[in-house]
């Protein structure tokens, strides 16, 4: 038999940082996709090389004059039509665009309105997850929920094991991360988030001429945006990653933590209340 047992899981500092966060994320990767579209190309190093792109999105004709959209990565092309490089109106007219419309705010091209949503939410965000760190450290969150132990990390193969076979924490395990949630965290939270600020930061002519070592630090603006994307679309794939484990370990009484608080976690030993 298994008891119910509620316990007190996320605060309410914890909570309205989380939803501010999903929020100002939303819109920093749909601003971002539109301020990619208006140049659709990444190159390493500090020079921008038109004729071979690390990565691009593009449109091409085809031998029938057909528009395809081509995705290149490293001189290797892929037919991307219908999916990236080409979109489609309501008319049935087809027209250039890396990224559709429907995943791009504003969804028609401006990439003055683009920035201008980036930027606010750019520091909506950074004052959002400090408020978080602040209050993780002043109440013990962060060293006590989030760093690992050695303990914990020699269980890390385990923990992993586990997660491929949708095995995951029951009872008293339950009340704390266990170790591949906690990784994964603290690679979010101290690699990929300041990762992605400082190489946005890197793309401002106006910061790199009071902080050339910026420039510097990255090996010039476009390896900078070329960091920038690559942590961007990391931080949406942990997005995904974590919202799939939301629903398969327990969407209702994950998101009720999230909301109010309050999650439950079954103990054995006793009836079910």
């Amino acid at each position: 038999m298994l008891r119910r047992e509620w316990m007190y899981r996320h605060s309410v500092i914890v909570r309205l940082t989380h939803w501010t966060n999903v929020v100002a994320l939303t819109i920093l990767l749909m601003s971002g996709l539109q301020i990619f579209n208006a140049h659709p190309a990444l190159y390493w190093g500090e020079d921008s090389d038109f004729r071979n792109p690390s990565f691009a999105i593009t449109a091409e004709r085809d031998e029938n004059g057909q528009t395809r959209g081509v995705t290149k990565l490293f001189g290797r092309q892929l037919d991307t039509t219908g999916v990236l490089g080409v979109s489609r109106d309501s008319t049935g007219r087809t027209w250039p665009r890396a990224f559709p419309s429907w995943a791009t705010l504003p969804s028609w091209q401006s990439l003055a309105g683009g920035r201008q949503w980036h930027f606010f939410f750019a520091w909506v965000f950074v004052l959002s997850t400090l408020v978080y760190l602040l209050h993780g450290v002043l109440r013990g969150h962060i060293w006590r929920d989030l760093l690992p132990t050695r303990l914990e990390l020699r269980n890390l193969p385990h923990s992993v094991g586990e997660h491929i076979r949708f095995r995951f924490p029951e009872g008293e395990e339950a009340r704390r991360y266990n170790v591949l949630q906690k990784l994964t965290y603290v690679a979010v939270i101290f690699v990929l988030f300041p990762l992605a600020l400082v190489s946005g930061l890197t793309m401002s002519p106006r910061l790199d001429a009071g902080f050339p070592l910026l420039l510097d630090l990255f090996g010039g603006r476009q390896s900078a945006r070329m960091v920038h994307f690559i942590a961007a679309f990391s931080i949406l794939a942990f997005v995904l990653v974590h919202v799939a484990v939301v629903f398969v370990s327990g969407a209702w009484n994950n998101i009720r933590s999230m909301v109010t608080g309050r999650y439950v976690i079954r103990i054995p030993g006793g009836g079910d209340d």
